[in-house]
């Protein structure tokens, strides 16, 4: 399988070849040969799956592979880090679906962004998105994703700075960098200590059960925990910073700015999708050796879902309103991952999150670009604007209407199956973990359908889209292809054998329905899509009934939670004026006036003795004589 070093230098190739060519080809030969590269990417990923999942079973689990691997840089005997590809059932089904996303958004975005400034560049920049994000997954070891990770958040500041001359864009982009790179500090700390304890970067044997490895934080403690709980919880929240997890999740809205496309890109299969990968990467040591750690991850995931999913309730923006959904559906999948055993029925947490992972990217990048198309054709994202769509843009509406049964948890969509084996999990391990997840369920059915009935029901707005001058149609072929792929992946992915495919080192995890859970989040699913139909289908005065009634809840909703002030507070009124500004004071007046006294100083004592290098005889001579007469003053009276 040495083949698939491919699907990492091709990507590479393309961003280095469409970056240094950039105005120099037409648009479309740039873009033209980007998706054709995914194309071909996609192409080895799904030949990968199948040669792997065909060849590579023993005894009931999926071995580990490793095509290819070298050393790059050795600090001891064992202490090294080294550059590889790891094929496995998690890693292999990141493959497909980053490439397959990856290679939807390309084609979608040949007519999406066709006449915009930067196109080649746009394009570079997709496929050096798409060569860390699977540089990332197929790892060896933990410092080599590292390096994947730091790519990831680069290439994502590009992308959503791509309109660099819109400042609202250039701001979401820092804002994007430091808020993923001040989690990335706690992830390098965590991979120090954990590298230190353990002696090894390489993910086989941290992850091979063996208490051994660990052995020498036995007994080493800090602040009542142990140092091995330390470093996993450190680990995660680099994960929490890159899967927009509280408190950590201000970044993922306002990266909204950038092309809808990269939202598709970045919000459904690829960087928001890293934390969790990274944690079900290490699931072994957080299952048998810091349990603590992986319930605290429940927790986390299920206060994020929850917060999430009542601030989409009330967002106006329908990029915002995906954004939030698709914090909340991360939480979900952290949740499984945090209620899970590991094997046996006890590993439904495991699989259900992987399921979820792989059917929540197909959905939500249908969802985010049928809300391009959309946005294509009305010129605008506020839902105010929208209105009776469905008549205009059908193969949009359809698309878009199975993206949303499917995230609301109806069968026979795959959202219904991989959201009900994450619920029959969390049910498994509190009923009061259980009861949450269904309510944030409920939420999502209905905040899902209130975007789809304001966009495609509702009152026609002319004056606000214009119909008078420009009648809303439907998105040309390059754009609609992808949304009809994706709908039918959709509808087939919940029939697809997953606990088949996705198996720890101990044993496979089988799929079943949990018949009270299923019939139970079924219903509460329709009754939310219901209250939805009710309040949004045909314009109603009972949204804005409740919203005078709740006027608190609904304004800070709507102002998510002033999380985003709080955090202006600390940075500016506390950290840069009473940390920052004394420093820089500190800084010019102390240090620098010191480096600068010195240097006066220098120079005035220089200016005072230049005349002792003059370079006249008289002046040496005269002076020599003196100091002759001085030092034999000197002799004779002392």
């Amino acid at each position: 399988m040495s083949y698939t070093l491919l699907i990492l230098v091709l990507p590479l190739l393309s961003f280095i070849v469409l970056g240094l060519v950039d105005s120099k080809w037409k648009p479309k030969v740039a873009g033209t040969i980007g998706t054709i590269v995914l194309g071909i990417i996609t192409a080895l990923s799904y030949f990968t799956a199948w040669e792997y999942f065909s060849m590579h079973q023993v005894a009931s689990v999926y071995e580990k592979v490793i095509p290819f691997n070298t050393v790059w840089i050795q600090f001891t005997e064992f202490l090294h880090i080294d550059l590889g590809i790891l094929l496995d059932p998690i890693s292999v089904m990141m493959l497909v679906v980053i490439t397959t996303v990856s290679f939807m958004v390309n084609i979608y975005s040949l007519s999406y962004m066709d006449g915009e400034k930067g196109f080649q560049r746009y394009y570079a920049f997709l496929s050096l998105f798409t060569f860390s994000m699977l540089g990332l997954v197929i790892a060896t070891n933990i410092f080599q994703m590292y390096i994947f990770w730091e790519l990831v958040g680069v290439s994502s500041y590009l992308l959503i700075g791509f309109y660099y001359t819109k400042a609202s864009a250039v701001a979401a982009a820092k804002k994007a960098f430091i808020v993923t790179r001040f989690a990335d500090l706690f992830f390098l700390i965590g991979i120090l200590v954990l590298s230190f304890y353990s002696k090894t970067f390489d993910f086989g044997i941290l992850t091979s059960g063996n208490a051994s490895v660990f052995a020498a934080t036995t007994g080493v403690t800090f602040m009542g925990f142990s140092v091995l709980s330390w470093a996993m919880a450190l680990i995660f929240i680099g994960g929490a910073g890159k899967s927009a997890m509280f408190p950590l999740q201000i970044w993922l809205p306002d990266a909204m700015e950038g092309p809808t496309p990269v939202s598709a890109l970045i919000h459904a299969a690829t960087m928001v999708v890293a934390g969790v990968f990274l944690v079900a990467r290490f699931f072994p040591v957080y299952e048998i050796q810091t349990p603590e750690v992986l319930h605290g991850i429940a927790y986390v995931g299920a206060f994020t879902s929850l917060f999430a999913a009542v601030i989409a309730c009330v967002q106006t923006d329908i990029k915002r309103v995906l954004a939030f959904s698709t914090i909340s559906q991360i939480g979900f999948m952290m949740v499984a991952l945090g209620v899970s055993g590991y094997g046996s029925h006890e590993g439904l947490g495991y699989m259900a999150s992987m399921f979820h992972l792989f059917t929540h990217a197909m959905f939500k990048a249908l969802l985010f670009l049928g809300a391009g198309s959309v946005i294509h054709a009305v010129h605008s994202n506020e839902m105010k604007d929208m209105g009776g769509l469905r008549k205009y843009m059908p193969i949009t509406n359809w698309t878009f209407l199975i993206a949303c049964l499917a995230i609301a948890g109806i069968p026979p969509f795959s959202g219904f199956f991989s959201k009900d084996e994450i619920l029959s999990s969390c049910y498994e391990f509190s009923p009061y973990m259980g009861a949450t997840m269904t309510f944030i369920a409920a939420l999502t059915a209905f905040y899902m359908f209130r975007l789809y009935f304001n966009i495609f029901w509702g009152k026609e707005h002319k004056a606000e889209h214009g119909h008078e001058h420009h009648t809303p149609h439907e998105s040309p072929f390059a754009m609609a292809f992808p949304l009809v792929f994706l709908a039918t992946v959709t509808c087939v992915a919940g029939f697809i054998p997953f606990g088949h495919f996705v198996t720890s080192d101990r044993a496979n995890y089988d799929i079943h329905l949990d018949p009270l859970v299923a019939t139970m989040s079924v219903v509460i699913a329709a009754v939310a899509i219901l209250v939805a139909t009710i309040m949004y289908r045909k314009e109603s005065k009972i949204p804005g009934t409740l919203a005078t009634t709740f006027a608190g809840l609904h304004k800070a909703a709507s102002h998510r939670f002033y999380i985003d002030e709080v955090y202006l507070f600390i940075t500016k009124k506390i950290i840069f004026n009473n940390v920052s500004r004394p420093l820089a004071w500190f800084d010019r007046h102390v240090i620098d006036a010191t480096m600068d006294g010195f240097a006066n100083t220098t120079q005035w004592v220089s200016l005072k003795i230049k005349g002792f290098q003059s370079g006249q005889v008289q002046q040496y001579a005269y002076v020599f004589l003196l100091g002759t007469l001085i030092i034999a003053a000197l002799v004779i009276f002392i």
